[in-house]
């Protein structure tokens, strides 16, 4: 099983994209249409300050009635955030996000963003172990 730091550093985009609380939600949905990405990290300064994930957008927008471009960031972010570490190990993440009914995972190094982590990109880490799993057993039965 492999740390979450080894997981950013094989994530294809370490990119972390982020808005602010003052951005409006319609910018901040429109740069994840954008990104072909489902949760933005919302940083005040270099702080985190809350996740936007598109969940949030239809709770809090769209079941609302409110206006995408009248509302901001900072209205409707979840902040009551949970996050890992990049020494946090992938089943311990993934026991997380479970427990907790999240999607998104932001890595932080003390109080410094580092990055952030889909469940998908922890199922494919799981997956991917368990086929090298298979690979070698097979290998040793033919041996």
């Amino acid at each position: 099983m492999h740390t979450v730091q080894q997981i950013l550093k094989q994530k294809q985009s370490a990119l972390v994209w982020s808005v602010a609380p003052d951005d409006t939600v319609f910018s901040a949905i429109q740069l994840m249409a954008d990104k072909h990405i489902g949760a933005l990290l919302v940083l005040s300064g270099d702080r985190l300050a809350g996740i936007l994930s598109e969940r949030d957008y239809a709770r809090e927008v769209i079941l609302k009635g409110r206006a995408s471009r009248e509302t901001l960031v900072g209205q409707i972010m979840s902040t009551d955030l949970i996050t890992v570490s990049p020494s946090d190990m992938v089943r311990d993440s993934l026991g997380l996000m479970s427990r907790h009914r999240i999607r998104h995972l932001p890595v932080l190094e003390g109080e410094n963003v580092v990055g952030i982590l889909s469940i998908g990109d922890l199922v494919k880490d799981v997956i991917d172990d368990q086929q090298e799993t298979i690979e070698h057993l097979e290998n040793y039965i033919r041996s």
